[in-house]
């Protein structure tokens, strides 16, 4: 792949200094990258955590660090050195935002807190996202994403929906879900910041951020003072909220407002239970929704699945046939729209990756940087920065980044 050096996208001219790892903050920092902002990923000399996990060709370059980190630059920075942490603040000099990831305990102790920063640029949108907010009891505590699903109930509405032991959604979903609010942090920063001249501190925790998804569900009867029943949205809860069985396989089918029911009941000839008092309201149907699933269950499996999507779909009810991730993968659609984009890696080879999101018809989006080696472009951006040449040869060599690039090119 060659690196096209223009930012082409609607956020061009915004630049971000990323001091996350992991996941969260990765994936809110590449979102921006994606729309053409220009992300400086500022990694310790041991790297980013998910470089080191596999699968991988060589090491350092694991498969999600690779999605996870393209359209950024890295400078290997020891923050933890006098050096390094006066290297980080000019660069931040340069920057519209702060993202950091760790503890603000952790910052301080770097003498990178938002009063530090601030003073080297008043205009910098500091932003921190960590598991808790500093006001509560928890503030400090670590987190991780099976934690926060855990302490905002994901495992046990799943233990209620399936009957089985509690379980995490086999996805980094509180890491991707509080990503994208971090994003949105950092926009809205940067907005007030060049309205009004002046940065600000912003905090994202997990937890807090978690439990407004889960509790915009769920809250249910609690919603109300006093109590109108108990919490929990039932249409998400009933046992056959789930692929429905069908004679040779399983379907995804909801069947959701009325003229949905009314067909369905037309298919399979019971244009009677059109008037029964359990279906006949979008209401009575959610006090009855255990009841309708199981209906809609037991109806399916007398056919196949190839004649249910086909009937489905004819009568305009909602069906889809169930994927694997292998299935995801050869979807024509997504295919058709090139969702899985073909990369040249300079150091990683053949590879592929999911497009950036979405279609901009005047600021078109793009993948212009692979995900880079681990301090790739440290000595490129400290001389943008305007670094003196003596502190840029320290950076460096406190690192060893360009030592060890220079042996690993060494044929």
């Amino acid at each position: 792949m060659t690196e096209k050096r223009a930012c082409t996208g609607p956020l061009d001219g915004i630049r971000i200094l990323d001091l996350s790892s992991v996941v969260m903050g990765p994936y809110a920092t590449q979102i921006l990258g994606d729309l053409g902002a220009d992300v400086i990923k500022v990694e310790s000399p041991s790297g980013d955590n998910m470089r080191a996990v596999g699968p991988m060709r060589n090491p350092g370059m694991g498969a999600i660090y690779l999605h996870l980190n393209r359209n950024k630059r890295s400078a290997a920075l020891d923050l933890k050195t006098a050096d390094g942490r006066e290297a980080c603040l000019e660069l931040a000099r340069t920057a519209d935002v702060l993202l950091y990831n760790t503890r603000p305990q952790a910052m301080a102790r770097l003498g990178l807190d938002y009063d530090a920063v601030a003073q080297a640029n008043p205009r910098i949108v500091y932003v921190g996202a960590y598991g808790f907010g500093n006001r509560g009891p928890y503030a400090g505590k670590p987190a991780y994403d099976d934690l926060i699903q855990g302490m905002t109930g994901i495992p046990a509405l799943y233990q209620l929906n399936s009957g089985d032991v509690p379980r995490y959604a086999p996805l980094t979903l509180a890491d991707r879900a509080v990503g994208m609010h971090v994003a949105i942090a950092m926009l809205a920063g940067v907005l007030r910041a060049r309205a009004s001249g002046q940065g600000q501190a912003i905090e994202i925790p997990m937890f807090e951020a978690m439990a407004q998804l889960v509790l915009g569900d769920h809250l249910g009867g609690q919603t109300f003072e006093p109590p109108a029943g108990p919490t929990g949205y039932a249409r998400l809860l009933v046992h056959h909220r789930r692929p429905y069985a069908t004679a040779n396989g399983y379907i995804s089918v909801l069947i959701y407002n009325d003229k949905h029911w009314s067909r369905f009941f037309q298919l399979i000839g019971r244009p009677d239970l059109q008037a029964d008092p359990r279906f006949i309201t979008h209401t009575a149907r959610a006090r009855h929704i255990d009841e309708a699933y199981s209906l809609v269950a037991g109806i399916l499996a007398d056919n196949t699945s190839e004649y249910w999507l086909q009937a489905l779909g004819k009568a305009d009810i909602p069906a889809a046939p169930l994927y694997s991730v292998d299935d995801l993968i050869d979807d024509p659609h997504l295919r058709q729209v090139d969702m899985l984009q073909p990369l040249q890696h300079p150091s990683e080879g053949a590879m592929r990756t999911p497009a950036p999101v979405g279609s901009y018809s005047k600021t078109p989006l793009s993948i212009r940087r692979h995900a880079p080696r681990l301090g790739e472009h440290t000595q490129e951006i400290l001389h943008e920065a305007g670094l003196r040449q003596e502190l840029v040869d320290s950076v460096l060599k406190q690192t060893g980044i360009q030592t060890k690039q220079q042996d690993e090119e060494t044929p």
